[in-house]
């Protein structure tokens, strides 16, 4: 138990911001839930095995409800002769999100049912992955997402991804013959759903599928990182605070992550080190992580990408560095 407590305000109920909740009321402190209602409608999330294992350790049981269980992962990276095509064993669930951070939520509840009741005076601390602006955006590019059914026969244990020429796609099995269909372009798509069909038609996708998906959705996903994740008062987690490129497959976990430094962090501060080294602190390793993950993509789509549509965003990629080293804005 802590020598002090720290009354800290949860505003939202994505899985950052309950998972830093779970740890701070573990710690002694008093929290209280704003908005606990997780948001409606489906969000399929692909779990790798590290990320399974990191949520088992922080909340203390199986958090998995509805999962469908993936083995494989088959990659083709890159175009033509220079492909390099892998498949490999890689353990994984596919959940939905929004059921997953209810099923949670049910969980924070029972065990400590005060944190949905009003806290006595204004909270010392508001934990919130809802970031105002103020971000550093590597880049420009979009994700478009849908789902189809799978054709006959198709492999439902794969996850696949492949190169075309634009872009990069990956197909997920979401179990019962359906499958999200995702791909990254270097910038927006005026016509989502029309530029998917075209996409997965040019690659080797294509035959998994009986059909395009019949709608998609185009959302920003360059990789983002918010300038001050921590100040006097707030403290930002999750994808408010920082975002990555879906490639690298360890977004969830980076979310987990913040969490556990933002719980970490306001204990400390609750039992008695000084607020701004420790907000300077949670800052500089959100950046360290940032400029590695800049670093992987910087590395990672010129083997892809010839096309001088994607230039743009591998010299985004390379720009942002130096502002992570606090020299300025450009």
């Amino acid at each position: 138990m802590p020598t002090a407590s720290a009354t800290v305000e949860i505003a939202g109920s994505g899985l950052a911001e309950l998972t830093c909740a779970w740890l701070l009321l573990a710690r002694g402190h008093r929290v209280r839930l704003r908005s606990p209602e997780p948001a409606a409608g489906p969000r399929p999330l692909l779990l790798n095995e590290l990320t399974l294992d990191l949520l088992h350790s922080l909340w203390g049981c199986e958090p998995l409800v509805d999962c469908h269980r993936l083995t494989h992962r088959q990659v083709c990276w890159g175009s033509g002769d220079d492909a390099i095509g892998q498949r490999l064993p890689q353990p994984a669930a596919v959940v939905d999100g929004a059921r997953l951070t209810e099923h949670l939520l049910g969980r924070l509840a029972a065990r400590h049912p005060d944190v949905l009741s009003e806290t006595p005076g204004p909270p010392r601390w508001t934990v919130t992955a809802a970031g105002s602006s103020g971000h550093w955006t590597a880049g420009r590019r979009h994700l478009l997402a849908g789902e189809a059914l799978l054709a006959p026969g198709a492999d439902e244990a794969t996850a696949r991804l492949v190169c075309t020429e634009l872009a990069w796609l990956h197909l997920t099995p979401l179990g019962g013959g359906r499958a999200l269909l995702q791909a990254m372009i270097p910038g927006p798509a005026a016509r989502p759903t029309e530029l998917l069909e075209r996409l997965l038609a040019g690659s080797a996708l294509a035959p998994a599928l009986r059909h395009a998906p019949q709608t998609a959705v185009a959302i920003p996903a360059a990789p983002r990182l918010h300038r001050t994740p921590a100040v006097p008062g707030r403290i930002l987690v999750g994808a408010g605070a920082i975002r990555y490129d879906p490639l690298s497959g360890t977004g969830t976990a980076q979310a987990l992550r913040t969490a556990v430094l933002a719980a970490a962090s306001l204990h400390a501060m609750a039992t008695g080190a000084p607020q701004g080294p420790l907000c300077t602190y949670y800052t500089s390793r959100l950046r360290t992580a940032f400029h590695a993950h800049l670093a992987t993509c910087a590395r990672l789509y010129p083997q892809a990408f010839a096309s001088p549509a994607w230039q743009h965003e591998m010299d985004a990629c390379r720009r942002r560095a130096p502002l992570l080293r606090g020299d300025g804005d450009r």
